[in-house]
């Protein structure tokens, strides 16, 4: 096994780091990965994960929905309904903080490429990056939509892009801060990039422990809350402009943290336990299950 070695936090650089917790893979592979925890800013991260040639295979499963579009599986249809809700959502929001109608977006992961393909359908210009060649191709047939891979990123033009969108992928790239840098160079004056990550500060988070389903070790390698995403954009000269909270996700998230705990009655419960968390963040938008970041240079 390549293991990616992490020495240091990516968000201060200390290399004061302490055991946080230990999670499984209830998706894949079964196999049980230690988070470890910044002595001093507190950022997470999965230790001891495969690096990026070698990960690929705890993406294999066809429940994999981003990847493989299944509706196999109650928790995957929940999605596909919500799914095709949130495309126009996400497609207004970044309407809204770009302050612009059309323009050159990038989507990177774009996995089936639903999104792109919503952008494209009302007069932006899209572009888009996937590792999965199985999604690539789905996104192809479906969509018309030609993507590139991860490697593809850097050959763009500096300042080519209004606004750049990671939905629920920035906690799977290894380069981290090296991709940040990028997004930087690449996002025009006034544009906006737009983050989608899950928060282990919510509800949800602090109930299920090491049942929460957004830990998904070993393929998210870093674990985010609202205070280290703003250490980690200062880092790169990124201004937060506006914070939103992504309700379904409380739902969807808890109801497989109850699937993952094989509990009795798991879909009311997670909806019960959902619906706390999306109570919890209608307080503070911060303690959503998944939160969206909007940055400005």
């Amino acid at each position: 096994m390549a293991v990616f070695n992490i020495n240091q936090c990516p968000v201060c650089g200390s290399k004061k780091l302490k055991s946080f917790i230990t999670c499984t893979d209830f998706f894949v592979s079964g196999e049980q990965f230690e988070i470890m925890e910044c002595n001093i800013c507190g950022f997470k991260f999965t230790a001891n994960a495969e690096d990026e040639e070698n990960i690929g295979k705890y993406y294999q499963s066809e429940e994999y929905i981003s990847h493989s579009n299944t509706s196999k599986g109650l928790v995957n249809v929940v999605y596909h309904n919500v799914r095709n809700y949130m495309l126009g959502c996400k497609r207004r929001l970044v309407e809204k903080v770009t302050g612009a109608k059309t323009g050159h977006i990038l989507d990177v992961g774009a996995g089936t490429g639903f999104f792109l393909n919503e952008m494209k359908t009302h007069g932006w210009q899209g572009s888009g990056t996937e590792k999965s060649a199985d999604a690539r191709a789905f996104a192809q047939k479906e969509f018309g939509l030609e993507m590139d891979g991860p490697g593809q990123l850097y050959p763009f033009e500096k300042e080519s892009f209004d606004a750049i969108t990671l939905w629920h992928v920035l906690e799977h790239i290894h380069q981290l801060n090296e991709n940040l840098e990028a997004f930087v160079r690449l996002l025009k004056p006034g544009g906006k990039l737009i983050i989608a990550l899950p928060n282990h500060t919510s509800y949800d988070a602090r109930h299920y422990k090491q049942y929460w389903a957004a830990w998904d070790v070993p393929r998210h390698l870093w674990h985010f809350a609202p205070k280290q995403v703003k250490l980690l954009a200062k880092r790169h000269g990124l201004r937060l402009t506006s914070l939103h909270p992504m309700p379904f996700d409380s739902f969807y998230v808890s109801i497989l943290s109850e699937k993952y705990k094989k509990s009795k009655l798991a879909l009311f419960k997670g909806l019960m336990h959902g619906k706390i968390s999306w109570l919890n963040s209608l307080v503070n938008k911060s303690k959503c299950s998944s939160v969206i970041y909007v940055f400005g240079k």
